[in-house]
């Protein structure tokens, strides 16, 4: 198949792109110090390429990505680093599953499931999961009496890992770590998880790194000068040009939106709607030409599709589902 026969909008990823952030990736954090997170390409076909190059422990955002690992035969070394109360389906799982716990609740919930391995997930600074550091020496204590045992910890800087300075970035990812190392001293435990894309290289403290996006990027990680290519893009057609502007037919129902505007090459991004992008074009535009719009944050943009294909040049590779999304 042809780049110009896929139906658009469709999810195309460059392949010497995403080479490129696999091999580099693997040589700046080998094979346990990186646990990539499947929730930014919810793809077992992807996962498999990370796996090929060593990173073969992996990072879940929810339970059914858990499930898609496993029967995928990625299972040797799960991490589902979110709190869930229906912990239930993941007694079901043929694999290691490991669940992050923040509070009495979530520990019970676990317990009654039948989870054997558990990390005591810390708030370090996000305002989002994770227990205040000087509790979770209490809470890895219960979950031990429950019959558990606890891997160690884990804190997600993700305030943190966006920043444009470097230097601000890695200074509070410090800050951040520290809490986390704090918290360790009281849980034990060999793991001290954390990290994401932005940190990968400056979290010296964390000895495994959760990084997701940096195997296809989107803009607003490639505006921090990191070693990684913009892999993935969504290929839109153009269906409407006037004058001053041209239309595409992605919009809000095919790019995650969160982290702002999309970005395109040789071109202004103007707005969004459902199904459009209105841009103005550095040269004329007329229907029918295919163009690649850049998404703003990967892990959204990519839930909302059904696939995604490998290509190079005008040639389409392959073609893997997202067989991870929904719930």
């Amino acid at each position: 198949m042809k780049v110009s026969q896929l139906r658009t909008p469709a999810l195309v990823i460059d392949a010497d792109g995403l080479e490129h952030n696999l091999k580099t990736m693997a040589a700046a954090l080998p094979g346990a110090r990186m646990r990539p997170h499947v929730k930014a390409h919810k793809c077992t076909a992807l996962a498999h390429r990370q796996a090929q190059v060593g990173h073969r422990t992996f990072t879940c955002a929810t339970i059914r990505e858990v499930e898609g690992m496993a029967k995928a035969g990625l299972g040797e070394d799960l991490l589902l680093a979110n709190e869930v109360v229906d912990a239930g389906r993941l007694s079901k799982v043929d694999a290691r599953v490991t669940l992050a716990v923040d509070s009495e609740a979530t520990i019970e919930a676990a317990a009654a499931a039948g989870v054997k391995e558990v990390v005591i997930d810390v708030n370090v600074g996000l305002p989002r999961c994770g227990c205040m550091p000087d509790d979770a020496g209490r809470l890895a204590d219960l979950a031990r009496k429950k019959g558990m045992q606890v891997r160690g910890v884990m804190g997600y800087e993700g305030h943190v890992v966006g920043l444009d300075d470097g230097e601000t970035r890695a200074r509070l990812c410090e800050e951040s770590m520290q809490l986390l190392l704090a918290a360790h001293k009281l849980t034990g435990g060999d793991l001290i998880s954390a990290g994401g894309t932005g940190t990968y290289a400056c979290n010296t403290w964390a000895n495994e790194i959760q990084a997701g996006s940096y195997v296809l990027m989107d803009t607003t990680y490639a505006k921090l000068g990191l070693p990684f290519r913009q892999a993935l893009s969504v290929l839109t057609t153009v269906i409407s040009v006037s004058a001053a502007f041209a239309v595409g037919n992605c919009g809000l129902k095919s790019l995650g939106m969160d982290h702002g505007n999309p970005g395109m090459d040789g071109a202004m991004v103007l707005f969004c709607s459902d199904e459009h992008i209105t841009f103005i074009p550095e040269q004329p535009a007329k229907v029918g030409d295919l163009v690649r719009v850049l998404p703003a944050h990967v892990d959204p943009t990519i839930a909302y599709h059904e696939r995604m294909h490998v290509i190079s040049g005008d040639d389409v590779l392959d073609t893997w589902e997202v067989d991870l999304r929904g719930w």
